[in-house]
């Protein structure tokens, strides 16, 4: 604990962190200060996407902080991304892929039931893993350099870190709409659309996040909100909510292509070009796991997600930049064939949280 200095000194002093903890390889830092807790995934050059040490390494220190600090803040390195996702390349290509992911959605259920405020800073590319670390917290600043996507279907996946419990939930359908087709919502549209829950624009957000360093409640930080954050009317889908509703709210892919030919707009066109390239299976597997993870709390939704990406790994990936699906159209994708992906797993590889 800090103790009490003359005004100008305790004013500097409080701005800076009273220690800084780096993990191993220094792609995750921890700063604290006297009543708050801050998280720096420092992977700029990939875009602070996640691995298991910055996983593992958060999970402890998250663990820690709950019981000895008054909030904890979350932001990314660099000026490109909060965090653009999960490190594919070790997640679905080495062994060390199932401990990711275990890793990765505790940390996702943790946040879900944090005792402490948790402020994600959105700004730049948040993708994937970085909605999934940030969706579960009480507080998601974005600023108009954010970019939000859950691009899982775009390489063969399906959306998961949580994704089948948070985009079922988001108003007209606009969830399946991002979930299938993996679109990009950015700024103020990611707040509209329930994604982050304030905007604050990027010029202020050093200020911001300096103040928000010093907050010791929860009221203290809504007050803090009050002062920097601004709202806006506009919504970039607005023109084409109510299409989005009628399309996505279909119970098949194939349906949901057959109405967006029933739209005379240009969106619906392009919405069809993009649903056409993405992997059939895939598709599928989303759409249920979508629908099925309406039903369920996020624990459930975590654990139906473990068991797709385990199976997702080995039956959908492709790595060539022209991949060649398999199956490589709708018709040939049976409801038992995605049925498969949903049966659980032996008893000792399901994920326990």
């Amino acid at each position: 604990m800090l103790t009490r200095r003359p005004n100008i000194l305790y004013n500097i002093l409080a701005t800076l962190p009273n220690r800084l903890i780096s993990s191993q390889e220094s792609n995750i830092l921890f700063e604290t200060f006297e009543n708050a807790g801050k998280i720096i995934l420092n992977r700029p050059k990939a875009l602070n996407s996640l691995n298991i040490s910055m996983t593992t390494r958060m999970l402890e220190q998250l663990r820690e902080w709950e019981k000895t600090k008054s909030l904890v803040i979350v932001k990314g390195s660099g000026e490109k991304a909060f965090c653009a996702g999960g490190d594919v390349k070790i997640g679905l290509t080495s062994k060390a892929g199932t401990a990711f992911f275990r890793s990765e959605y505790k940390v996702i259920y943790l946040i879900s039931k944090y005792k402490i405020p948790y402020v994600s800073l959105i700004d730049g590319y948040t993708m994937g893993a970085g909605l999934g670390i940030s969706v579960p917290g009480k507080y998601r600043i974005a600023t108009e350099n954010t970019i939000v996507s859950m691009p899982e279907n775009k390489i063969g996946l399906c959306p998961d870190v949580g994704g089948t419990y948070f985009l079922p939930r988001l108003k007209s359908m606009i969830g399946f709409y991002l979930g299938l087709t993996g679109e990009l919502l950015q700024g103020y549209d990611a707040v509209t659309a329930g994604l982050a829950t304030h905007f604050v624009p990027s010029q202020y957000l050093n200020e911001f996040e300096k103040e928000l360093s010093n907050c010791s409640s929860e009221e203290e930080i809504n007050t803090l909100l009050s002062k920097f954050s601004e709202s806006s009317e506009e919504f970039s889908l607005e023109p084409y909510v109510k299409h989005i509703e009628f399309c996505f709210s279909a119970q098949t892919v194939e349906e949901i292509l057959e109405r967006l030919k029933t739209v005379k707009v240009n969106w619906s066109r392009k919405t069809s070009e993009t649903l056409n390239r993405l992997c059939p299976g895939s598709l599928k597997v989303t759409l249920r796991a979508l629908k099925t993870g309406s039903h369920l709390n996020l624990k459930e939704c975590l654990q139906m997600e473990y068991r797709l990406t385990s199976r997702v790994r080995a039956v959908l990936v492709d790595k060539d930049k022209n991949p060649k699906w398999n199956p490589s159209s709708l018709s040939e994708v049976t409801e038992e064939y995605v049925d498969g992906f949903f049966v659980k797993l032996p008893e000792e590889n399901e994920l326990q949280l």
